[in-house]
């Protein structure tokens, strides 16, 4: 699936939205400290103030979608983008590339033996050429949705869409070495992590 990046051993961690996967990236780094390439975080680096992408998004959706400190309303952009595909596409044409660029600098830039790119959308964004193995965090969909309406106080309603506006789980896990199930206790997660490490 992927070209060895100088044989190391490069984790594409990715899941459905709400699964786990932050849990599991925690325990990765405390336990086995492993450095961490989180695409969510240079996602949110690509519309920094300033940033191109950011003023080509504020060009396209209007102040509606800026905070009164200049920066980006995300909630206000959520609304708008998962809502409607054309629009989600045209905002991911421009952020997935910066992802990228800075993943395989980010990988270039590390000499530790194993590497973990945490990539939500690993699959829609097409970067599994990135990684020598694909680890995919599975809960419940029910489990999924309790999360996400806590997590980001979200209605039933929103919670589904933003979990059907993702691949299915069953298609990533699929292509998967390792399917970290995290439908049962932690103590559970981290002995199959545990157990994928090593």
């Amino acid at each position: 699936m992927a070209h060895k990046l100088n044989s190391k051993r490069i984790i594409g961690l990715t899941g459905g939205i709400a699964t786990g996967k932050t849990t599991v990236t925690n325990y990765l780094q405390e336990k086995y400290k492993l450095p961490i390439l989180d695409a969510d975080l240079l996602a949110r680096e690509a519309v920094n103030n300033n940033s191109p992408i950011l003023e080509q998004i504020f060009n396209r959706y209007g102040a509606n979608i800026r905070l009164a400190n200049g920066e980006l309303d995300r909630a206000a952009l959520g609304a708008i983008i998962f809502n409607n595909s054309t629009e989600k596409s045209w905002l991911e044409a421009k952020i997935h590339p910066f992802v990228r660029e800075k993943l395989v600098t980010g990988i270039a830039q590390l000499n530790e033996e194993i590497i973990v790119l945490a990539i939500p959308l690993l699959f829609e964004a097409k970067m599994t050429d990135l990684v020598t193995e694909i680890w995919v965090v599975t809960c419940t969909e029910a489990q999924q949705k309790e999360r996400l309406m806590k997590r980001n106080n979200l209605t039933l309603t929103e919670a589904q869409n933003r979990i059907t506006n993702q691949l299915p789980l069953e298609f990533k896990t699929r292509y998967a070495k390792i399917i970290l199930d995290n439908s049962g206790t932690l103590t559970n997660l981290k002995i199959q992590i545990d157990r994928a490490v090593n």
